[in-house]
């Protein structure tokens, strides 16, 4: 049982709460997404029951999770998993995430759409609330269940937020750098006596984590933005008419 009075426990679940927030700020366009079609009076218990049942399946998979995170080796594949997922989450966002969502007529279809397609994207969501939790399951509960009402009424705001303020998006990348540089060196592989031999080993790794998601993060926006910005400045060619030549 977590002792409820520690600074320890509440960090963590403010970190799981960000995490949710950051990475769970598509369900709200997938929830609505997949109920677009449905009738007016069944749009809400298709909202209700469809998160009930992706916030279950989620709870399920982090269990999983954890108990799979006390093998050797498998946290050092899990924080190599959440800097690279820090850094996409730097990356500029693709448009058409979404395109392959498609809404049901019907409230069981709506409900079994938003599960699977939660399911499928919630992977990076896992992995980073696994690593915040530090074995805790009563982490994973109440930071999930604090956080799915701010994800789902509250997401236009918290988009409109990281949309105007760029500094939140790079904030929520160096905290995902700072949980896997943490994990990292956790592991149960590696012996104790590694991370004794130097101060603050664990808080050194999670500092170089979040430094490298954001430094690898930003050089790769900015040659992703160069290269867009090379591609509409390039002329287009005028092409030979058949029969003819170009003027």
């Amino acid at each position: 049982m977590p002792d409820l009075t520690s600074a320890s426990f509440w960090i963590s679940v403010l970190q799981i709460i960000a995490i949710d927030i950051l990475l769970g700020g598509d369900n709200a366009v997938v929830i609505a997404l997949a109920c677009r079609k449905l009738p007016e009076a069944q749009r809400n218990k298709g909202i209700f029951w469809g998160v009930f049942g992706a916030i279950g399946l989620r709870i399920l998979l982090i269990y999983f999770a954890l108990q799979l995170l006390a093998i050797p080796y498998l946290k050092i594949v899990g924080a190599l998993l959440l800097l690279w997922i820090g850094v996409k989450l730097i990356l500029p966002e693709n448009e058409d995430a979404h395109g392959n969502v498609q809404g049901s007529s019907t409230l069981l279809g709506a409900i079994k759409t938003i599960i699977v397609a939660d399911a499928v994207m919630s992977v990076d969501n896992v992995i980073a609330v696994a690593g915040a939790a530090h074995g805790s399951i009563i982490l994973v509960v109440f930071g999930i269940a604090v956080s799915i009402p701010i994800v789902v009424w509250g997401s236009k705001l918290v988009l409109a937020l990281m949309d105007r303020f760029p500094v939140v998006i790079t904030a929520g990348g160096a905290l995902l750098g700072w949980i896997g540089g943490g994990m990292l060196v956790t592991d149960p592989a590696l012996p104790a006596s590694w991370r004794d031999a130097v101060p603050y080993g664990a808080y050194l790794a999670s500092g170089l984590g979040a430094l490298l998601v954001v430094t690898v993060g930003k050089w790769l926006a900015s040659r992703k933005r160069a290269a867009a910005a090379s591609i509409d400045l390039t002329p287009a060619r005028t092409t030979p008419t058949q029969g003819g030549s170009a003027q």
